[in-house]
C-alpha cells in the first residue's frame, strides 16, 4: 500500500519526500544572497544534485520584501538532494 501525506515542503512517497523549489541563475543567486525577504527572515541559496542555485518554495511563498517578489516568477524544479558521503568508521 502506497502512503501519501502532503506538508508544507513537499509530498512524501514510499519514504521519499519530493519538494518543489525555485531555480536560480548565478546573478539571480548574487542578487538575493543573504538579503532579508521577510522579518528575521535571509535567503539561503544552496546548490542541487545537478549544480543548480535553489531557493526553497518556503522562502518564495513568504518573500514580503517588494525588492525580491520577483522570485515568484521563478521557475519550479522538483529538488534532487546532493548525495551524502557515507559515514565510516574513521569519521568522528
Amino acid at each position: 500500500m502506497v502512503m501519501y501525506y502532503r506538508p508544507k515542503m513537499g509530498i512524501i512517497l514510499n519514504g521519499y519526500i519530493k519538494m518543489e523549489v525555485r531555480l536560480l541563475t548565478i546573478i539571480q543567486k548574487e542578487a538575493i544572497e543573504g538579503k532579508q525577504y521577510a522579518p528575521s527572515s535571509y535567503f539561503n541559496p544552496i546548490q542541487d544534485c545537478n549544480d543548480e542555485w535553489i531557493i526553497s518554495q518556503q522562502e518564495c511563498d513568504n518573500c514580503v520584501n517588494p525588492d525580491y517578489e520577483w522570485v515568484k516568477d521563478l521557475p519550479v524544479i522538483e529538488y534532487c538532494p546532493k548525495p551524502v558521503p557515507p559515514i565510516t568508521g574513521d569519521t568522528i
